[in-house]
């Protein structure tokens, strides 16, 4: 660490509102009777941000030395803020914290102590989460150790799908076999090697996927991830009945958004295959994502099934739907996890909104998977959240024999190294 990487006086802030939900083992802490249980949470919040943003990333935490001077209750929100105090050890960082109320008052002052972070950060302007920070350095830790996935990669043929599979290949999450028109492959490389690369060369985008997917059922491949091409064509060669990748259940799509403003990763589905799904579509795309959740480390994911109202009606068919999953997770036939519908989205994500509207649940303000009525509301909730939310987004399709990395053509390198560690760990 030195002085010209995080100069005296660099600073980095985030403005949080606290949920219940905030990192589960302190979720119980936030709102407890007992101030020294609800303070610590001030601490959890604080460290985040150091081991995840400033420092960042690789930096171990050697030393806090914290002051608690207030309190804190579901739903406050919370300014936290680190800066870099003048550094007089090598390779130590030493920075002034504080979490304080939206007023000023403070929750907890301090200092903290810091080994130089393994990974040079860049710019510290733009809000937390509008790079995958948290969730990608979340995803990569757990693929820790794991050998990487022979994957055809259909159609690299743009800059940053290229990149994205060069680097979920660095990161030892897959060994990419690239199918496209090699031409096209090599001129989109520019500045990157693929000497250490296989490359299966072909016409065109359809041909692209379908050759992508036969690598599959020759078992030349276990998995596959989304070049420049559009989605419907390597969805389409996927599900031929000749390609032998489908499976008895319902094949859907997972966004994984990391939302600034909200405390984990959430689940979003089905923001780009199915349409308008019926009763039993729904309920595969629920263990679909279900099934995600578990590879991501979440042990009994809180499902929330989302439509425009928190009451059964006969007007709206998404609230049918989801009272009679709710009812199917009752009996068993959806196990896994806690259900809870139907949920307004604020009602699914706000524990206020919640409480305001007299809602009692375990999934209520605290939802770790977002089941959307339709294709149309799953899609714009997901582009909402990245576009005007700044969250960074992860794709993946379930359901078929293999996993599928898919993200849109306008993502960039991180999101589609995200979705790679994705397919990383639903490949087992």
């Amino acid at each position: 660490m030195t002085a010209t990487l995080f100069p005296a006086g660099t600073r980095d802030s985030v403005t949080h509102l606290v949920l219940a939900s905030e990192l589960a083992p302190v979720a119980a802490l936030i709102g407890s009777d007992d101030p020294a249980l609800a303070v610590r949470a001030a601490a959890t919040l604080m460290t985040r941000l150091l081991l995840t943003r400033l420092p960042g990333p690789g930096c171990r935490l050697l030393r806090e030395d914290f002051s608690f001077t207030g309190t804190l209750a579901e739903g406050d929100e919370v300014v936290i803020t680190a800066e870099v105090e003048a550094p007089s050890n090598p390779g130590v960082v030493h920075l002034y914290c504080a979490v304080r109320h939206a007023d000023g008052s403070p929750i907890l002052t301090g200092f903290a102590e810091l080994s130089e972070p393994t990974e040079r950060r860049g710019d510290l302007t733009g809000p937390f989460g509008t790079q995958p920070r948290r969730m990608l350095a979340a995803l990569l830790a757990r693929c820790a150790g794991r050998p990487p996935v022979p994957t055809a990669v259909a159609h690299p043929c743009d800059a940053e799908s290229l990149r994205g599979a060069l680097l979920a290949a660095s990161h030892g999450l897959i060994t990419p076999i690239l199918v496209g028109p090699e031409a096209r492959i090599r001129a989109a490389a520019e500045g990157m090697d693929l000497s250490a690369f296989e490359i299966v060369a072909t016409p065109h985008s359809h041909a692209s996927a379908e050759v992508a997917v036969r690598l599959v059922s020759e078992g030349r491949a276990a998995a596959l991830m989304k070049g420049s091409l559009h989605t419907d064509e390597l969805m389409g060669a996927a599900l031929a009945r000749e390609a032998g990748l489908r499976t008895e259940r319902r094949v859907s799509h997972c966004f994984v958004m990391d939302a600034p403003l909200y405390p984990r990763p959430l689940i979003i589905t089905d923001a780009a295959i199915n349409i308008d799904p019926d009763l039993d579509a729904k309920a595969d795309i629920i263990r679909n994502a279900i099934a995600l959740a578990a590879a991501m480390g979440v042990e009994l994911p809180r499902v929330a099934l989302l439509s425009a109202v928190e009451t059964v009606t006969a007007k709206m068919v998404s609230t049918l739907h989801a009272a009679a999953l709710c009812k199917m997770a009752d009996r068993g036939q959806i196990t896994g996890a806690l259900l809870d519908g139907p949920l307004a989205f604020d009602n699914a994500v706000s524990v206020a909104a919640a409480k305001a509207k007299g809602i009692v649940s375990a999934v209520a303000g605290r939802a770790d998977v977002l089941v959307c009525p339709d294709i149309e509301s799953g899609n714009m909730l997901a582009k909402q959240l990245a576009l005007l939310g700044g969250a960074a987004s992860a794709g993946i399709v379930l359901g078929l024999r293999v996993p599928m990395a898919l993200t849109s053509r306008s993502d960039d390198a991180n999101s589609r190294l995200a979705s790679a560690a994705l397919l990383r760990l639903v490949a087992g």
